[in-house]
């Protein structure tokens, strides 16, 4: 097996681009956010004012909203069935506000209609929870101690986690375009600016799923191609 050494094939293809797609995401959403924050939306409706309307005006079952500290730290967690929205997306009536809260809101809409996208992802999520570290570890062990079957076990265990990111992607667009939808059917998306507005926030937002998607697959396929390599 190869060393551990310094190998510019890595920095070429995995560590320079990984870094300019980080980069280019992180810029458009806070470009995206930083905007679109600023400007009132057509309804004059908060975060949660825009998810009290949708949740009496859709399909989309009710369900408990906390708070969470940060900036774009909103989520929905499926484990308690809660939204938690940051202060900023909370209480401002905002075009970012009501972009954001629909996207998670998409996401219930996945849960409560058991989306198969959503039913994949979460059968790995046992999986990535541990199969990070042991990938890693199984490959660095494998080419430190030249055990070959060590090294493609670790590829394999990695690779659970490479698919999880590769399938985020696509749950994410999809919980995007059912926000969309549920922001028109509800109402409370009235004017041409809520429409771009939110379609550029959650734009920006799919970058950083991309990119990350992008990350994972160029260091599995970097790692392939080391085994590869040894084995010509």
């Amino acid at each position: 097996m190869f060393g551990l050494g310094f190998d510019p094939n890595y920095l070429l293809f995995v560590f320079v681009p990984t870094i300019i797609l980080s980069l280019l995401a992180q810029v458009f959403v806070k470009s995206a956010y930083s905007k679109w924050s600023k400007a009132r939306n057509g309804a004059g409706l908060s975060g949660v004012q825009v998810a009290q309307q949708i949740f009496s005006r859709s399909n989309v079952r009710s369900l408990p909203l906390e708070g969470t500290p940060g900036q774009l730290t909103d989520h929905f967690d499926p484990q308690t069935n809660v939204v938690r929205l940051s202060q900023g997306i909370a209480t401002v009536p905002s075009v970012a506000s009501m972009a954001v809260v629909a996207h998670e809101l998409g996401h219930v809409q996945q849960y409560q209609e058991k989306s198969p996208l959503i039913a994949m992802r979460q059968f790995l999520v046992p999986a990535v929870r541990f199969s990070p570290t042991v990938g890693y570890l199984m490959i660095i062990f494998g080419l430190m101690l030249q055990v070959t079957e060590l090294f493609w076990l670790g590829i394999i265990v990695f690779g659970l986690m490479v698919v999880f990111m590769v399938l985020t992607l696509p749950v994410e667009i999809d919980a995007s375009r059912r926000g969309l939808q549920l922001l028109e059917a509800s109402g409370i998306m009235v004017t041409d600016e809520d429409r771009s507005g939110s379609r550029q926030v959650l734009t920006a937002a799919a970058l950083t799923y991309f990119a990350a998607a992008i990350t994972a697959v160029l260091q599995l396929l970097y790692f392939i191609s080391l085994g590869s390599r040894n084995r010509d």
